[in-house]
């Protein structure tokens, strides 16, 4: 009895005791599952894990789609998992998580084995944590090493094992994880360290990259080779153990001398087109769609930019001896196709391409006399190239004080003779100038409103003569220049798209016969340095006062460029440096390389328009006639079919085309500003024509006829309009320096949240 209630004594003892531990586990276990419970509250719901958009690279791309820019707080791009190399795959499984497909999210025999393998080795070798775990951690968790933090890995590891197939879980944490040199996800890290895509990474490159991910900057091979080659070496053992590959094959891998690339990923600053890439991202993508979708969204930018285009641009503005610009468009679409803000961009952030306004000199001329021509005065019509003087003292003179009297407008714009200019604008007006700039683009609040005007004193920007002229090279239309073709997001979503908007400017008749004149320009005149043999070039040259500026603006088919030099204080570029100087043969130097990258057409197009609304003739440059056989030189132009003159030139041997009709209502005029008829004995072509006819009281052949002083058309005197320049208008509008430029850049990138 004594024994049984001993015994008995003890059982009841033992059951106390396992009571005891039941009762503490239970407690252990309610305070733990409400510890737990209370720490889900503060983890991402399951709704808010399923929307979760990772921090993705935009990537711009340019027209043929080539890789301009990456933009990114952390570089990734995604890529799915059959788009992976399978050789990756298997040695991340089996260096950080061999039983992945098998567990839950939590791996207990894989944890007692890491610990076991790291005691062992006496070294970090395997992580406790699964595939799943780190993922977890990754993306919603801080890394410090706390059993709260470790508590809240797991339970986020159990929810998105229920929420994603084991698949989406290995494609996502292949795309999130950190492989070193700021490089996030796989398709970063397979071009920063080979320069490839991650599909095509060999066994050795796959288990050097697989062993970077415990500690992606200690064992990088870029700094730490040697710990790179352990790394390696365990995941291609660990292979073999687990029967992914065979012993020769981890001989041959180890014996590979693998060759990293490590490739710089073009960025904000680093990149082919660092002026274009800021304009695209400051005056459209920040603005419309703020810094997190720009720099996190994974975006993808198709841009009008074509890279081989902008790399001859870059290389012909490097040639200028001072700071420069050029842009270049599509004249039939408006699409930017190359731009250059100066020579660089890490040195000023001045993108001169459109911030700089400046005078342009005589290549606003095209634009004064495209007014002209709108109001029914002629390239065959004639005025004349005298000297000018206002009564404040305003004395407008053309290069080099030389003066050619009486002449066509065709022969002033080919030669840019500024009083003829001058005259022109008196007699249209400054009103009509300066309508027909707003018609053809310039947005220049810089216009001002005075003679000077027709001398180019006007300040605008390269992009915008550039907009300007294509309304010769198009046939008439105003272009919008625009830089981004399309923007998708990264599930391929089509969130913008943009093409031509194109509105009719101005007679397609005008544009092509102005166009017609700016080739003269080029075949002989001041443009001549502009000249590709086998194409039509069509431009002018632009040259401010004391040398300040140079520009040339012309085009070819399909092609419309403008190049702009000078320093950003306005200093003098130096004495007798021209637009034709300096300007045009940087032009020239990178419309010869894209009219063979562009593969551009020779000639342009006259299709639906020659011969019905144009007519090609060739004029007696000197009198504005028909060329007759003794004219001393001739000039192709274009001309509208209803203003051609039915005669020859009289002036020039074919007397009898005087009388071929009574009256030609299409014979060229001289348009004289009141004060010029004074000037007509010394400048104009009277006493030279008459001194070429015989003399009236000699007999004349039978059946030849001779004109008298009263045949010879009269002049057009025309009360002038529009007032000189005063001091106060002659004025530089104020504008912003490279500095305040720079500082302003600063500012956005702070507005923005780029920089700290």
């Amino acid at each position: 009895m004594k024994k049984t209630d001993k015994d008995a004594r003890k059982g009841q003892f033992a059951l106390i005791v396992i009571y005891g531990l039941l009762f503490l586990l239970s407690i252990l276990f309610i305070v733990g599952a409400g510890w737990a419970l209370k720490l889900s509250f503060d983890l991402p719901s399951s709704e808010e894990l399923i929307a979760f958009d990772p921090s993705l690279s935009t990537v711009i791309y340019d027209r043929n789609g080539k890789e301009i820019a990456r933009l990114f707080k952390e570089n990734r791009t995604w890529v799915s998992l059959e788009k992976i190399s399978p050789w990756l795959i298997k040695a991340v499984l089996a260096a950080e998580d061999d039983n992945f497909y098998d567990h839950r999210g939590i791996d207990i025999k894989g944890i007692i084995r890491a610990a076991s393998v790291n005691l062992t080795k006496r070294g970090t070798f395997q992580g406790g944590s699964t595939i799943t775990q780190q993922l977890a951690r990754n993306l919603f968790l801080s890394r410090e090493k706390t059993l709260e933090r470790k508590m809240k890995e797991v339970i986020l590891a159990y929810r998105m094992e229920r929420l994603y197939s084991k698949d989406q879980i290995l494609e996502m944490y292949l795309n999130t994880v950190y492989w070193g040199h700021g490089t996030y996800g796989i398709y970063a890290a397979s071009y920063n360290y080979f320069g490839k895509d991650p599909l095509t990474l060999t066994l050795p490159e796959a288990a050097m990259l697989a062993g970077l991910l415990p500690g992606p900057e200690y064992y990088t091979p870029l700094r730490h080779p040697d710990r790179a080659k352990v790394r390696q070496s365990y995941v291609l053992k660990r292979m073999e153990e687990l029967g992914l590959i065979a012993s020769e094959d981890v001989e041959r891998a180890l014996e590979t001398e693998l060759s990293f690339t490590k490739k710089r990923q073009p960025t904000l600053n680093e990149n082919p087109a660092p002026y274009f890439v800021s304009y695209v991202l400051f005056n459209h993508l920040l603005p419309k769609y703020g810094p997190e979708i720009v720099y996190q969204g994974g975006l993808k930018i198709y841009t009008t930019l074509d890279l081989e285009l902008q790399k001859a641009a870059q290389s012909a503005v490097s040639k200028l001896k001072s700071e420069g610009a050029l842009v270049a468009i599509d004249p039939n679409t408006g699409e930017i196709l190359a731009m250059v803000g100066g020579k660089d961009f890490d040195k000023s952030k001045f993108n001169r391409a459109v911030q700089a306004y400046r005078e342009p000199g005589s290549a606003f001329k095209p634009i004064v006399y495209t007014a002209a021509l709108s109001n029914g005065i002629r390239p065959v019509d004639r005025a004349l190239d005298a000297p000018l003087s206002f009564p404040n003292g305003w004395q407008p003179t053309n290069y080099g004080n030389k003066y050619s009297g009486e002449c066509t407008l065709l022969d002033a714009l080919t030669y840019s003779y500024n009083t003829v200019a001058v005259r022109v604008a008196q007699l249209i007006g400054i009103n009509e100038i300066i309508e027909t700039a707003r018609k053809i683009g310039i947005e220049s609040p810089y216009l001002p409103y005075d003679l000077s005007i027709a001398l180019g004193s006007a300040s605008v920007t390269p992009m915008e003569l550039a907009t300007a002229y294509s309304v010769f090279a198009n046939g008439g239309y105003r272009i919008e220049p625009f830089s981004i073709k399309r923007v998708v997001d990264f599930r391929g979503k089509t969130l913008e798209s943009k093409g031509p908007n194109l509105v009719s400017a101005i007679d397609p008749s005008i544009a092509v016969s102005l166009r017609s004149l700016l080739m003269d320009v080029v075949n002989n005149g001041t443009g001549r340095s502009a000249k590709i043999p086998d194409y039509e070039v069509f431009g002018k040259t632009g040259t401010t006062n004391e040398w300040h500026d140079a520009w040339f603006a012309g085009g070819v088919p399909g092609l419309v460029c403008v190049v702009y030099a000078g320093h950003d204080d306005h200093r003098t570029l130096g004495y007798g440096n021209t637009g034709g100087r300096v300007a045009a043969p940087v032009w020239k130097d990178f419309m010869s390389q894209a009219v063979r990258i562009a593969d551009l057409q020779r000639h342009f197009s006259l299709a639906g328009i020659i011969g019905e609304k144009v007519l090609q003739v060739e004029i007696c440059r000197e009198t504005g006639y028909p060329a007759s056989p003794g004219c001393p030189e001739g000039a192709t132009i274009l001309l509208p079919v209803d203003q051609i003159p039915t005669r020859n030139c009289p002036y020039h041997g074919d007397y009898s085309s005087m009388f071929l009709e009574a009256y030609d209502p299409n014979e060229p005029k001289l348009y004289l500003i009141s004060g010029d008829d004074l000037l007509l004995a010394e400048y104009g072509m009277k006493s030279s024509v008459y001194a070429s006819f015989p003399r009236t009281d000699e007999p004349a052949s039978k059946g030849e006829s001779f004109p008298s002083p009263s045949e010879i058309p009269k002049p057009q005197i025309v009360e002038p309009k529009g007032e000189p320049p005063s001091e106060e208008t002659k004025k530089v509008p104020h504008e912003p320096t490279p500095e305040d430029i720079d500082k302003r850049y600063q500012e956005l990138l702070k507005e923005y949240g780029l920089v700290d």
